[in-house]
């Protein structure tokens, strides 16, 4: 296996040193403090360099760089949008949907998004991972609960565990008889892809389970070339990798912009899987969309590219319950007018094509 042989740099982490690098301007300074007191502040070298200082409105940069909307609660928002409390039985897991758990290893990123699910938990002044004890009792919850044929590491962002302790997580799991998938969930690959190293590739392979990478990255221009780079080295080790995206206001929520990110998943290797709509997380009401804005999105994708780019879209229900696909709906009960002027359903179906056209299921013959 080639090594990516890059060099990682200082993360920013400070308002102060955004106003320094350009990456903010020095009259907001004052909002940008008000907001890193209150959720974590973190921009990697490598994607400082993907932002254009001149722009804006850059995309990557309304993900990464905070703002003084942050501030702004809005009365359905929550701490934790989507339930992740009432279903976790023992810190660290998340029991929603009985033949997987979500794993939570850690509370640190290599970056903070601006619209974090999880914002009200992670990042400096949390606490930054599971003690011995409580990982020894997610375990054994685990091995107790033989329905569970999946474990997905999120957190946090489990790539920022060493690979030495990740050799030992991997071999923990793989060692349950009825754990057969490990999903990792991580935008390392992206936001820093130096720490993708041959240790780390390797301590993702583990005998007796197969693993899986979920890649989050929400702007084609997140796919930089040492990205792909990284990307590749992971699924040239034999581990397939699918993506997660939130369909952001400002970021992706265009035809276009969407069509060049779920082209570049592909063109990486890497099957689009999830586009979630925004969770009504704390201060992030300026980077939501409208479901009915989501569902046109989906229309016109579904015009525009090909099956192998199709993502779900999908809503995190609040309160967690679960995952609900909320994409455009083609198909509907036609109607005939019978001889007493009465409409009745009829046993055809209208489905509408990517052109918008209608059509009879079955045609008439």
């Amino acid at each position: 296996m080639n090594k990516i042989n890059f060099k990682p740099a200082a993360t920013l982490r400070e308002p102060a040193e955004l106003v320094a690098r350009g990456l903010a301007p020095a009259a907001a300074l004052p909002d940008l403090e008000a907001v890193a007191a209150r959720y974590a502040v973190a921009v990697t070298s490598h994607i400082a360099e993907l932002i254009d200082p001149h722009d804006p409105d850059d995309p990557i940069a309304r993900q990464f760089i905070p703002s003084a909307e942050e501030l702004l609660t809005q009365p359905e928002e929550n701490a934790d949008p989507i339930g992740d409390h009432s279903h976790s039985p023992v810190a660290g897991i998340v029991h929603r949907y009985p033949d997987r758990v979500l794993f939570k290893l850690v509370h640190i990123c290599a970056v903070y998004c601006r619209f974090c699910f999880r914002r009200e938990m992670v990042g400096p002044g949390k606490t930054t991972s599971l003690s011995q004890a409580a990982y020894d009792k997610a375990l054994d919850y685990i091995r107790a609960h033989p329905e569970i044929w999946e474990v997905i590491l999120t957190g946090g962002d489990p790539l920022m565990l060493s690979p030495r302790r990740l050799t030992e997580i991997m071999a923990d799991l793989a060692a349950i008889d009825h754990v057969k998938v490990i999903r990792i969930h991580t935008r390392v690959p992206v936001a820093d892809p130096a720490r993708i190293s041959a240790e780390t590739i390797a301590a993702l392979k583990v005998t007796g389970a197969t693993t899986w990478v979920a890649l989050h990255a929400n702007h084609a221009r997140e796919l930089s070339g040492r990205a792909r780079a990284a990307c590749a080295e992971i699924i040239d080790a034999g581990i397939p990798m699918v993506s997660q995206s939130v369909l952001l206001r400002g970021v992706n929520d265009n035809p276009a912009a969407l069509e060049a990110l779920m082209r570049a998943f592909v063109e990486c290797r890497i099957k689009p899987y999830y586009l979630h709509h925004g969770d009504l997380a704390p201060g992030t009401a300026h980077l939501r969309t409208t479901l009915a804005h989501g569902q046109e999105l989906m229309r016109a994708l579904r015009g525009r590219v090909s099956g192998l780019c199709q993502p779900d879209y999908v809503l995190d229900i609040p309160g967690g319950h679960g995952k609900a696909p909320v994409g455009p709906s083609y198909l509907s009960h036609a109607n005939f007018l019978s001889a007493d002027c009465q409409l009745r359903p009829e046993t055809r179906y209208r489905i509408v094509d990517y052109c918008g056209d209608v059509h009879l299921y079955p045609p008439k013959p």
